[in-house]
This record gives C-alpha cells, structure tokens and sequence, in this order.
C-alpha cells in the first residue's frame, strides 16, 4: 500500500466519492493507492487535496515523506 493508501485508510476516505469529485477513476485510484510503482501526478494529488478538504501541502508532505535527494 502507499502513503496515499494509507492516508485514505486512516481518514476512511470513500474512493468512489473521491472519484466523482475530482473526475479521477477508480481504477486510477486504486492504481495509486495499492501499486508504489504508479506515479502520482501534481495535478491528481491537488485534486484528491481538494475533494477531501485537505491542504494540499500537507497532504504533499504526507505522500512523498519518504522521498529523499539521492546521496553523492
């Protein structure tokens, strides 16, 4: 699961809701919250930010908490 899965789970977030507010499938969804290999588009993640009334920043820092610059 990714870190948006695991937000969704926490806050018992409705994916078909999600999906009928931002236009984004459900497939899709699901695609970025069960597979850590799908890429989360800027745009997807500012529209789920919206639908569930989430800052966008905030929930930004939460998806990609673990991402890092690479080591030199």
């Amino acid at each position: 699961m990714t870190e948006l899965g695991l937000y969704f789970a926490k806050k018992s977030i409705n994916r078909s809701d999600v999906s009928r507010k931002t236009g984004i499938s459900k497939t899709r969804l699901s695609e970025l919250a069960n597979n850590p290999s799908t890429q989360l588009r800027v745009r997807e993640l500012y529209l789920i930010a919206l639908a569930v009334d989430e800052d966008p920043g905030f929930l930004f820092k939460k998806v990609c908490k673990d991402i890092e610059l690479p080591n030199k």
